[in-house]
């Protein structure tokens, strides 16, 4: 009976060795991404992330509000060690500007959905060949017009240009998010 034990403890703990030893994806990387490193759109990061700040793009043609959230282990492991945890994923949020002339003045908000853009950290290199992975994020990129659909081909065709900026600060703009500067 010991013998028997001792076999099915050896062969559990060769199992989760050979597991936790794969380079690729493992269960617990990120739920927002599969094997094959497809990132999905996380479903309601409004209600259950951080809302890390917001920009307002001011551009005449395109006006637009941009609402940034992560999860709160993502936040709170950033404020203690100023980086974002492997598995760490923040949700861009692009909406049109509305404004209005109000009592208070002229008012600018957020008006419909048009996209979102979701990073998650990969400080692993899992997904080597996939192009939407590459300088420790994965990159995606989600039209309101079909949400479940990565449309970025490459990130560093269809994401990398805006972040070239802030490279220094592993490709986010930290400046402009008031909560991870917060203790």
């Amino acid at each position: 009976m010991q013998k028997i034990i001792k076999y099915l403890i050896l062969s559990l703990l060769t199992s989760l060795y050979l597991t936790m030893a794969q380079p690729g994806w493992s269960e617990s990387f990120s739920e927002y991404v599969n094997e094959s490193g497809t990132i999905s759109l996380p479903q309601d990061y409004r209600g259950k992330w951080v809302h890390l700040g917001s920009w307002a793009i001011t551009d005449e043609d395109a006006p637009a509000f941009h609402d940034v959230y992560a999860q709160p282990e993502a936040v709170e492991t950033y404020r203690k060690n100023g980086i974002f945890p492997d598995g760490a994923s923040l949700v861009k949020e692009i909406r049109t500007a509305k404004s209005d002339r109000l009592t208070t003045g002229e008012a600018l908000w957020a008006g419909e959905i048009q996209m979102w853009f979701v990073m998650v950290k990969d400080s692993r290199g899992r997904f080597k060949g996939n192009k939407n992975w590459g300088d420790g994020w994965g990159w995606a990129l989600f039209k309101a017009t079909d949400p479940r659909k990565n449309t970025s081909s490459n990130y560093k065709v269809d994401c990398i240009g805006c972040h070239t900026p802030v490279k220094k600060t592993d490709w986010i703009y930290t400046y402009g998010y008031p909560t991870l500067n917060t203790k």
